[in-house]
């Protein structure tokens, strides 16, 4: 339940009304009067109660958060989740033991529960939210890992003088390969292929 309408004799008894049946703080509400209370003549003849609307406030982080465990808690995940606010992101970082099965192939499940809770936190946003998850660290291991592959093959693009191509990547991580290789003087990459299936180029130049 997120809105409800009530009536009472008096403002504040209709919002405490609300506030029970929403399970809310008065701060965590928006309060809109539909219809001010009346006494009405001598107090009785038209007399009118007070009518509002009263909305419950939904904060997108925490309602992606919260679709997350619920997530978590059907897998049989036993975790929690840490949220950081970061300078372009908001990271949930997901704290506990055997991740693994949350992690998937090389992050691919982790991938997919990203673009679910984002999809979450965005369908009550009025701004673009862009939420990170994460796991036993596998981000950082991940772009390390594709730092290393980038400046492998960029060197074997180099001696062989053959454009190598790689396999498909979600664009997150073509993005990592592509920024770790732009300051080289010497090197191209291009992405090349439709989504899902699209892969990074790399090309010496001449």
């Amino acid at each position: 339940m997120k809105k409800v309408t009530v009536t009472a004799k008096t403002v504040d008894e209709a919002i405490a009304m609300a506030l029970k049946q929403l399970n809310a703080e008065k701060n965590q509400v928006t309060v809109t009067i539909l219809e001010e209370p009346s006494k009405g003549f001598f107090g009785l003849i038209g007399a009118r109660l007070a009518k509002l609307e009263v909305e419950l406030n939904i904060n997108p982080i925490e309602e992606a958060k919260q679709f997350l465990q619920e997530i978590l808690a059907a897998m049989d995940v036993q975790a929690s989740i840490e949220v950081k606010k970061e300078k372009d992101h908001t990271l949930f970082e997901i704290m506990g033991e055997d991740l693994g099965i949350i992690i998937g192939r090389r992050g691919q499940t982790l991938d997919s529960l990203q673009f679910l809770v984002n999809t979450v936190g965005n369908k009550h946003s009025d701004s673009y939210l862009r939420i990170v998850l994460d796991a036993e660290s596998y981000r950082l291991k991940r772009r390390q890992t594709l730092e290393q592959l980038a400046d492998r093959l960029a060197h074997k693009a180099i001696k062989s003088g053959q454009i190598v191509k790689l396999e498909p990547m979600p664009s997150h991580e073509r993005k990592v390969i592509h920024t770790f290789l732009q300051e080289r003087k010497n090197i191209n990459t291009y992405s090349e292929g439709q989504e899902p299936n699209r892969y990074i180029v790399i090309q010496a130049k001449r």
